[in-house]
């Protein structure tokens, strides 16, 4: 198994759930108290792992264990992270980072955001992962600005990201859209017989039926939500 496939299994089976929790205790590599140094595991010729500290301006793509790259990419808001920047040639603010985030998470565009699930990932960003990925030198984050930037070593996670919103996207299906294409043909169903006059059915009934399937759609998709 190659060092892609060991991080994405070990993503598909240790993902977790809870994203609004602080992550801080899901280990930091290392690093002493101020974040300026890590610790990246090389392995020898014998096989024997040998650790070393590295400032994170330093590390590269092939100081990077197959460990390191999970702890960066175990949590999804991380890897949304990475994903919004991959397209990104500068700067980008904070907000709309946080916003394009909650928009992936709800499975719905930006503009039909809630103010808690947008204040939510905004919180667990600001507080938790990006100063984590700032710290491993993968952004350059301003706290006080709320300007995000990719940093050199986020190229080597790519990969990792392509991969893993192929397998998310395969695993993931909106079945909303099928919910609504079955209520509306069952209305047109109901208006078409009603029509012909092969059910005792006035017009008014008819289009009260049909439009009775939309609705309880509609309403179960927003409980859903």
């Amino acid at each position: 198994m190659n060092l892609a496939d060991a991080v994405l299994d070990r993503i598909s089976d240790g993902d977790d759930g809870d994203e609004d929790e602080d992550e801080d205790e899901d280990g930091d590599r290392g690093g002493d108290e101020d974040g300026e140094s890590r610790t990246v595991t090389e392995s020898t010729a014998s096989g024997d792992g040998e650790e070393k500290e590295m400032h994170p301006d330093t590390v590269t793509e092939a100081d990077l264990s197959t460990d390191d790259v999970f702890h960066v990419l175990q949590t999804k808001r991380r890897r949304d992270v990475l994903r919004y920047l991959q397209d990104t040639s500068g700067p980008v603010r904070m907000r709309d980072l946080a916003e394009q985030v909650a928009a992936w998470e709800q499975q719905t565009s930006i503009e039909a955001l809630s103010s808690n699930e947008r204040q939510r990932v905004y919180i667990s960003l600001y507080q938790s992962h990006l100063p984590k990925l700032d710290e491993e030198g993968i952004v350059t984050y301003d706290k006080d600005r709320g300007i995000v930037e990719r940093a050199p070593l986020a190229a080597a996670f790519d990969p990792y990201i392509d991969e893993a919103i192929g397998s998310e996207s395969e695993e993931v299906r909106d079945p909303w859209p099928e919910r609504y294409a079955v209520a509306i043909v069952a209305g047109a169903v109901v208006l078409t017989v009603a029509g012909f006059g092969l059910v005792p059915l006035s017009g008014i009934v008819a289009g009260t039926i049909a439009l009775s399937f939309v609705t309880a759609v509609t309403v179960a998709h927003a409980l859903a939500r």
